[in-house]
């Protein structure tokens, strides 16, 4: 599936959430959701884990489904396989979430064509795609000369201009 377009505000807008649901996060020690868990935390971000197989990870609660978070998430980071993509979503929408991101850095990543339908048609903004590293601020190592070589090659996500009356 081709990677759908999705504007730079989006993005920053999801950034700008103070809680975010980190939903799929892996039980191993070293992965991108522990390195994830870590760069939005140190950002003063409220992050709650999702992950319906453990019940503390990193030393936080770990939550069965994303509805288990009170007060609910301002967004919903998800780090699942398209499949169980499908179905989160649908629980991220039950808890009133109205922005979802579906990582993707490397190989497939979490979007499926269904997920992406099924936010459009119930209004939740969503980033399709992307790798968070690209733009949190300051952007380090690898992650940078991929936001480089994003931006040569037309990729980097545009900022829409907004039109005041």
């Amino acid at each position: 599936m081709a990677q759908p377009k999705v504007s730079l505000n989006t993005i920053e807008n999801f950034l700008a959430q103070k809680r975010i649901a980190l939903v799929g996060i892996s039980r191993e020690r070293l992965n991108i959701g522990t390195d994830l868990f870590k760069a939005l935390f140190s950002r003063g971000h409220e992050v709650s884990l999702v992950n319906p197989k453990a019940t503390e990870m990193l030393g936080q609660r770990c939550f069965a489904r994303v509805q288990d978070i009170h007060p609910a998430p301002d967004a919903a980071l998800l780090l699942t396989s398209p499949g169980v993509t499908n179905s989160v979503v649908r629980d991220c929408a039950e808890a009133g979430v109205k922005r979802i991101w579906m990582y993707r850095g490397g190989g497939q990543g979490s979007v499926s064509t269904e997920a992406v339908e099924f936010c459009r048609e119930h209004g939740i903004e969503l980033v399709p795609g992307q790798c968070p590293f690209m733009f949190l601020s300051p952007v380090h190592g690898v992650h940078r000369f991929h936001r480089f070589f994003f931006k040569i090659g037309g990729k980097y996500p545009q900022r829409l201009e907004t039109v005041s009356s």
